[in-house]
């Protein structure tokens, strides 16, 4: 079964599973977005860096932080990294319908330039894989990292997600059915190791697990599914059946955090 190092988060409520309310929908009131902060990070090559780049960064580093690994123990060609994101290109596309500044000239490629940042960032050079879809697709991207683990492709994988929801907070108000309030900003990273093995993916029916994101965070699409196993890390948990409901679709998958 693959296991977790540490996840690295980062949401509107603050850094960590301490950071989170009892309550998502109560902490949030009124408020139907709840903004994460842009990390301040040095350097000309993120001057020009989206948003979205720069918390996926950022995400990354908690995680190193949490796994107690080093830049140097991930870079090169024995690390994967998975991407996935329902909302995180969002205002880029929004951006360039407007005719908005922008740093995306192709905002079709938006969902490509999370990673690449990150892999330039960390000096990834092993399997790429990016998936597009809500909290399903994220259970998908830990089945992914724990395939190309058990199949020898690389001896850690990250799996990182991001949402970013305040860009386009009204037109995610006119699709209010799509997703419940409070929409969270969220990115989170989660390093693993092991294997795919005896993993339980497929179909599955929602979690505890997953009700207690929900209640906690509030609605973080991708991100949901790291955030529940960071809580399950937090309150000691060995292992964790992570679920995540996307369009109808709902999958699961069993990892030992």
């Amino acid at each position: 079964m693959t296991r977790v190092l540490g996840v690295g988060l980062l949401t509107g409520w603050g850094a960590g599973v301490a950071a989170l309310p009892e309550d998502a929908r109560r902490a949030a009131g009124d408020r139907r977005v709840v903004p994460l902060v842009t990390p301040p990070l040095a350097g000309e090559r993120f001057r020009r860096a989206t948003r979205e780049c720069l918390l996926g960064v950022a995400a990354v580093e908690a995680a190193l932080r949490e796994s107690g690994l080093s830049r140097a123990a991930v870079a090169g060609p024995r690390t994967a990294l998975v991407y996935v994101t329902a909302a995180a290109y969002a205002a880029s596309n929004k951006g360039f319908i407007e005719g908005a500044g922008t740093t995306l000239h192709f905002p079709y490629t938006a969902p490509s330039a999370v990673p690449a940042e990150v892999a330039i960032e960390y000096g990834l050079t092993g399997g790429y894989v990016i998936l597009v879809g809500g909290a399903a697709a994220a259970v998908d991207a830990l089945w992914q990292a724990g395939t190309l683990l058990a199949a020898g492709r690389a001896d850690t994988a990250l799996v990182l997600a991001v949402e970013t929801f305040d860009e386009c907070a009204d037109l995610w108000a006119r699709g209010r059915w799509a997703a419940p309030r409070p929409l969270v900003e969220a990115a989170a990273c989660a390093v693993l190791v092991g294997s795919g093995d005896d993993s339980g993916y497929g179909p599955g029916a929602a979690s505890t697990l997953e009700a207690l994101v929900a209640r906690r965070a509030g609605e973080t699409l991708a991100c949901a599914p790291l955030v529940g196993l960071a809580l399950a890390r937090a309150a000691g948990a060995p292992h964790a059946r992570v679920t995540g409901r996307w369009r109808g679709r709902r999958a699961q998958i069993a990892v030992a955090t």
